[in-house]
């Protein structure tokens, strides 16, 4: 095992998780180098919220009874009226919304509360999208694995890669097939006998759905992305993906490091929802110019790339293109390959017409958000404004006396 302590390095975030593991917090960020992709794993991070200083005792009973884990800390800092808090630090994410749902259903405030473990590490630090770290490094396939980083905020500026997928499926579901346009590689990912290609599309052949999914990952691992650019990719694409490979019980790991694709149903808006791919942005067309403030009647594909582009689909009839796909890969797939590529090259004409990645990356830069959040104005200001409010009052003092939970005599 070649493990070594390496210098400081640059790089731009692209993703950040937390999760336990053994029963203590972990966090990773994905970042891309001049080097590559690198994972940076940082331990012992407390998940934290604060409580009014009145609201100590009661809350240390509470606490106690549960013989949960943790402690308390004295800080100088106050709400704003005028009131001392306490911070209350955890061992585990499990354990930190544990204890939030346990206030709530106590009727008692905790405040901050809703900044994930990640943001609070990346805003405290004053890091917003580029990053500066070193530590102890292991080169893996396809990335560098980074231990015990130690973070500081950079102003690198990334040279990111990105495909532009879309897919084609019958209207129940089923997948026909993928395309994928890159600067590396142009090509579509098709179910079907192997026939003669057409002039300026790569076609890639396969038996079924299955092995549909399997050229997928396969083409992820060759040319490994920073970006994955779509229309409606989060919520139709991806979603779709990801049920037809449960399906099939394929592991659907297009993440780095071989991590998995998962996609979350947001509450109360049926259809849609997150991704997480580890390692990988997925910037969805829509999203993004809502985001850089672009506006038009209609934001369908054909619609926006007519009023950009000049041009459209290459299926004519727009209102009746589920059929029509369909009608295709029973009678004519090189077609449907045609279509699909154009599909994702309209993406990424639009994607470099209207300079979205240089958005997001900029936006991400002077936010702290992440580059497919969208909306997130109130965020922005958390990870601006709170590490500098925090610092307005002199920061952290000592633990309280005692084990755990214990509180003193005087606060």
């Amino acid at each position: 095992m070649n493990i070594s302590s390496q210098s400081n390095q640059q790089g731009f975030l692209l993703t950040r998780h937390s999760w336990d593991r053994d029963g203590k917090a972990e966090l990773v960020l994905w970042v891309k180098t001049d080097q590559g992709p690198a994972r940076l794993t940082i331990k012992g991070q407390e998940p934290l919220f604060f409580i009014r200083a009145s609201d100590l005792d009661t809350v240390a009973r509470l606490f106690r009874q549960q013989n949960w884990q943790g402690r308390f800390r004295r800080l100088t800092l106050k709400t704003f009226d005028d009131e001392p808090v306490v911070g209350c630090y955890f061992p585990s994410i499990a354990l930190f919304y544990q204890a939030r749902d346990l206030l709530d259903a106590n009727a008692i405030e905790h405040l901050e509360a809703d900044i994930h473990l990640s943001e609070r590490f990346l805003m405290e630090r004053f890091i917003t999208s580029a990053v500066s770290f070193e530590g102890f490094c292991q080169q893996r396939t396809g990335y560098l694995e980074v231990s015990e980083p130690r973070c500081t905020a950079s102003d690198y500026r990334p040279n990111l890669s990105w495909v532009s997928l879309d897919i084609e499926c019958s209207m129940s579901g089923e997948l026909y097939s993928i395309g994928l346009f890159s600067e590396l590689d142009q090509r579509v990912l098709m179910i079907g006998s192997a026939q003669e290609s057409c002039d300026g599309c790569h076609i890639q052949w396969v038996a079924d759905e299955k092995e549909l999914l399997l050229a997928l990952l396969a083409w992820f691992e060759r040319y490994d992305p920073d970006l994955v650019l779509g229309w409606n990719v989060i919520n139709f694409d991806f979603k779709l993906l990801v049920e037809r490979a449960a399906l099939h019980r394929v592991a659907l790991c297009l993440g780095r490091g071989g991590a998995r694709v998962s996609w979350r149903a947001f509450r109360g808006e049926p259809g849609t929802g997150a991704i997480s791919m580890p390692g990988r942005v997925v910037l969805d067309g829509i999203a993004t110019l809502k985001s850089a403030t672009w506006s038009f009647a209609c934001f369908s594909l054909e619609s926006v790339a007519q009023e950009l582009l000049g041009r459209g689909k290459d299926i004519e009839d727009v209102a009746n293109r589920g059929q029509k796909i369909t009608d295709l890969f029973n009678q004519d797939k090189i077609a449907l390959a045609r279509y699909n590529l154009e599909d994702c090259r309209l993406v990424w004409e639009i994607f470099e017409h209207c300079e979205l990645i240089d958005f997001a990356i900029e936006r991400a830069s002077l936010t702290g958000l992440e580059m497919d959040r969208a909306g997130g104005s109130v965020a922005a200001f958390s990870n601006l404004y709170l590490p500098r409010l925090h610092r307005g009052a002199t920061l952290p003092q000592t633990c309280l006396k005692g084990e755990g939970w214990q509180v003193p005599a005087a606060m």
